[in-house]
């Protein structure tokens, strides 16, 4: 049992917590057993190294019976170890060292998507893994980080994708321009989610949503730029009909996303 929090090998998988210790490495770190579970269940093969107390595993003996079907070694901390090498005040249990895994866009294109998401910028690591989260819980194809979004592998992101990011394929450091190129060439229409743009409602009126989409997600506070907006087929806004004075990013993104999962079954079965 790993029972001092300053020890180097402890050290090491702390620092995971750094986006420059991640890029030196092309690892990252896992927390909580929600997320541990979906590692092993889905991409067991990048799981490097996985620590759990005991307590945990006792609570959790599912963890420990698909930890071993998958040929994993879990290895036993004690409570100050965990703390220690977590990102979070409050680990509940479980910290896993995972190889980054991101899909090159070439093959998110070539697997003939009918749903993508695609993050311009979107800098909040709570936005960006709850968008990933959507995504999936959506049935979309893909998802893929342009520009200077946030890093994929940023512990908050991963744990507001609660999992889902073993699910879904998802690149990482893509330029927009090549991106929606490559979205058009493979028949996909592309709309910008903006402020300016048509109500979702009279688009999805129009049939527009149940073609194969490519859906484009801007910054948080600046949205996406007039030249950014030109790329896109169309602009379309979530409308508002209460007070709020605004959307958040991660929940307009999720009913863009879904409206379009609705349309493509619709069109499905009809």
């Amino acid at each position: 049992m790993l029972e001092n929090p300053r020890s180097p090998r402890v050290r090491a998988v702390a620092r995971l917590a750094n986006k420059s210790e991640r890029a030196d490495t092309g690892q990252f770190l896992l927390e909580g057993p929600q997320a541990v579970s979906e590692a092993i269940r889905f991409r067991p093969q990048v799981i490097v190294e996985l620590f759990a107390t005991p307590t945990a595993l006792e609570r959790h003996a599912d963890i420990g019976a698909a930890a071993a079907d998958a040929d994993l070694e879990v290895e036993f901390v004690n409570e100050s170890v965990l703390e220690a090498m977590a990102d979070t005040v409050t680990p509940q249990g479980f910290v896993a060292v995972c190889r980054q895994f991101p899909t090159a866009v070439k093959d998110i294109f070539a697997s003939s998507p009918k749903l993508i998401a695609i993050l311009e910028e979107v800098r909040d690591p709570g936005n960006a893994g709850t968008i990933v989260r959507a995504a999936d819980a959506a049935g979309a194809d893909a998802v893929i980080f342009t520009g200077r979004a946030v890093d994929l592998y940023n512990p908050k992101v991963v744990r507001s994708s609660t999992g889902s990011i073993f699910h879904v394929p998802v690149a990482v450091g893509a330029e927009l321009a090549d991106v929606l190129e490559r979205a058009r060439t493979t028949g996909l229409i592309v709309l910008a989610a903006d402020v300016k743009g048509d109500d979702l409602l009279a688009v999805r009126d129009e049939g527009v949503l149940a073609a194969p989409t490519a859906w484009l997600f801007g910054n948080e506070a600046r949205g996406l730029p007039d030249e950014q907006l030109a790329l896109a087929d169309r602009a379309v806004t979530v409308p508002i009909y209460g007070h709020a004075e605004s959307m958040n990013l991660a929940t307009a993104a999720s009913v863009c996303l879904y409206e379009s999962a609705f349309a493509h079954r619709s069109a499905h079965h009809s």
